[in-house]
């Protein structure tokens, strides 16, 4: 028996030189980006030989599984279209971008209506109080448009911008008013409330810019002048706002799906309709940029056309085209939309892990823990936090009263008591560290006890034991982050990997609480290059995730002038105007909400890094302990039903 499998492994060897070079060629071409499809044509002929042929003698072999993926990928080179690209790119446009406008119909109309709405309520206020006008365009602009109007060109505001040159402009219009979408569109993700606010300031200023040029007699010639780009432009805003809205309902109302499922779904039709929106923002610029600075040389009725054109465009591809691409394809229309998002429940701990596997499980286990979590810290963390940052904001009222040049770097440093100002904030930074320490034994213990149910009993024993460990192993990072000058952090970061799995080990080790502690520190120097990756992955999602709210590090003075406002800004500069309406201390309350925003970034990116930690910490285990691999020897041998294994030759 032993002679015949030896024959038997001789001959499959034999088989596998002859083609290797052959199979090898294949898999370079499969990953050149330019393929010769006759080439992969012949490869697929051969390579289909060699998969009957192994098929035949070599049933359970690994070299049938190997040729079975081959085959699949060739199959796939071979059939791959060359127009492919170019056809789906037009069939987007002619039906999936239509379809997914007629699905979203009311969020459109709504938000038309809303604008409307706001247009009327900007040109009654304005009626009634002249200096609205001023509030809104600033007195300088308002000064600007009076002079201009005595000396006859009442729109040339836009002339002397268009003296930076065609070009610059059109680049700068363009990318302001893809900036202004985008937020508009992401405010959506704020319960629908951003999307709500910038839709009401744009409806708000061009109803006022309208009615303040109807009272000097020029409703006409400033249609005329600014709808020629506002055609598309306002129209993208507008757009941009339902798309925004189709995102967000997502969240608001998933229906029978979870709130994650549906929120995917959602956004993913709100993309569309962004998709949709980017050339005729493009066109909006180029006319803005060529054709109104000339707004006094063309004839009306070029402009008339113009404008016509424009709106009919808008009409065209967002009202009547979706409708009939809805009633000739209804089975695409009324077919249920599917997602990919299937939440994975079932976590191994006792792996070695890549530093992109980390991260990437990491969101996804805090994802999946995120009801666990929010329980215990919804009840007891955020509500002493929230206590702690109105302790600390009645402390330093002037701070409330003020608006910070670097606002989130200002803000948190007296939230959390770090900028020390006082004996008090050294005493309240130390709460901090106990309330942060609780959110990780949180963590620390859904991560101990994955895959069982949750009880209030289980959890206090296990923070009774560890809690006190887990701060202890906090502190050291505590320390570095809270005590060390701003200017310093940037070394600070280089130091940090050395506590990176202290406060980990002391919650998820099991050994005596001396050597616990040891083992942190051992852990972490041990780790120090991949705790660096991390903490720097980490650092980068954190950057790219809040420029919605915190555009370009939120500085809002810069050299140069003001900085660019992102949407916290829109939304905290709407919460003044009301709040001046109330008090003098309106700035207080636009902060208040900023720091709304702060703490729930805080506690995301909390507990996300303490997950990270997690396993980070188990891959330490497992590179020193070998756990994992002594549980897979225990299984070695026994069938697999995924792949063959040396039970299929009994």
């Amino acid at each position: 028996m032993h002679h015949e499998s030896t024959l038997f492994d001789l001959k499959e060897t034999r088989f596998i030189e002859q083609n290797k070079e052959k199979w090898n060629r294949f898999e370079q071409l499969y990953q050149s980006k330019s393929r010769d499809p006759e080439e992969l044509s012949d490869l697929y002929m051969d390579i289909t030989d060699d998969l009957s042929y192994a098929q035949t003698f070599y049933k359970r072999r690994t070299v049938r599984v190997y040729l079975n993926q081959l085959g699949q990928r060739v199959y796939t080179g071979v059939h791959k279209q060359k127009g492919e690209s170019l056809k789906k790119f037009f069939t987007v446009w002619r039906t999936s971008l239509p379809l997914e406008i007629y699905r979203s119909r009311k969020n459109i109309l709504f938000a038309f209506a809303l604008f409307a709405i706001y247009f009327i309520i900007g040109a009654v206020t304005v009626s009634n109080d002249p200096f609205f006008a001023e509030q809104m365009f600033g007195t300088g602009y308002v000064e600007q448009t009076l002079y201009n109007i005595e000396q006859g060109k009442p729109l040339d505001v836009y002339t002397e911008t268009s003296a930076k040159g065609h070009m610059d402009m059109f680049i700068y219009i363009t990318t302001n008013n893809l900036y202004v979408a985008l937020l508009t569109f992401f405010g959506g993700f704020f319960l629908t409330i951003g999307s709500h606010i910038l839709l009401f300031n744009n409806g708000i200023m061009v109803g006022v810019f309208q009615y303040f040029f109807s009272t000097k007699g020029l409703l006409v010639t400033s249609f005329l002048g600014i709808w020629i780009h506002g055609a598309f432009e306002i129209s993208a805003i507008v757009l941009a706002a339902a798309a925004g809205f189709t995102a967000g309902n997502g969240l608001l109302f998933p229906g029978s799906r979870t709130r994650m499922q549906a929120l995917q779904i959602s956004t993913k039709r709100g993309l569309k309709i962004m998709l949709s929106l980017v050339p005729f923002i493009i066109t909006a610029g180029f006319l803005e940029s060529y054709v109104t600075m000339n707004y006094q040389d063309l004839p009306d009725w070029s402009k008339w056309a113009l404008i016509g054109l424009s709106f009919g465009l808008i009409l065209f591809y967002y009202v009547f085209y979706p409708m009939y691409v809805a009633r000739k394809h209804p089975d695409l229309l009324d077919k249920e939309e599917s997602t990919t998002f299937q939440p994975r429940t079932g976590f191994r701990f006792k792996v070695i892990r890549p530093i992109n596997e980390i991260v990437a499980d990491s969101f996804r286990f805090f994802r999946v823990k995120l009801g666990t979590l929010f329980r215990i810290n919804f009840l007891i963390t955020v509500p002493l936090m929230i206590a702690l940052i109105v302790f600390q904001d009645m402390r330093h009222y002037d701070q409330m009263l003020t608006e910070h040049w670097y606002d989130w770097a200002s803000q948190l440093s007296f939230m959390m008591g770090f900028c020390f100002i006082d004996e008090f904030d050294y005493l309240v930074a130390l709460v901090w560290t106990i309330l942060i320490a609780f959110l990780f034994t949180s963590v620390f213990f859904t991560v101990k006890t994955h895959g069982q149910d949750f009880t209030w009993k289980s959890f206090w024993n296990y923070a009774g034991k560890r809690f006190f460990g887990v701060w202890l192993g906090n502190l050291f990072l505590a320390f570095v982050v809270f005590a060390l000058p701003w200017e310093w952090l940037l070394l600070a970061f280089f130091i940090l990997p050395f506590f990176y799995l202290n406060a980990a080990t002391m919650g998820l080790d099991d050994t005596p609480f001396g050597k616990r502690l040891s083992k942190g520190f051992n852990y972490s120097a041990k780790n120090y290059g991949n705790g660096l990756l991390a903490l720097l992955i980490m650092l980068c999602i954190v950057f790219i995730a809040a420029q919605p709210v915190a555009f370009v590090l939120s500085i809002h003075f810069t050299p140069f002038g003001p900085g660019v406002s992102d949407l916290l800004d829109i939304i905290a500069e709407f919460i003044k105007r009301v709040g001046q309406i109330f008090t003098d201390d309106y700035i207080l309350y636009a902060n208040i909400f900023r720091q709304f925003i702060y703490l729930i970034y805080v506690l995301v990116v909390l507990g996300v890094l303490s997950v990270m930690m997690s396993f980070a910490y188990f891959n330490e285990v497992e590179r020193n302990e070998a756990a994992g691999l002594r549980e897979a020897f225990k299984k070695f041998g026994k069938r697999s039903r995924n792949k063959e294994t040396t039970v299929d030759f009994d």
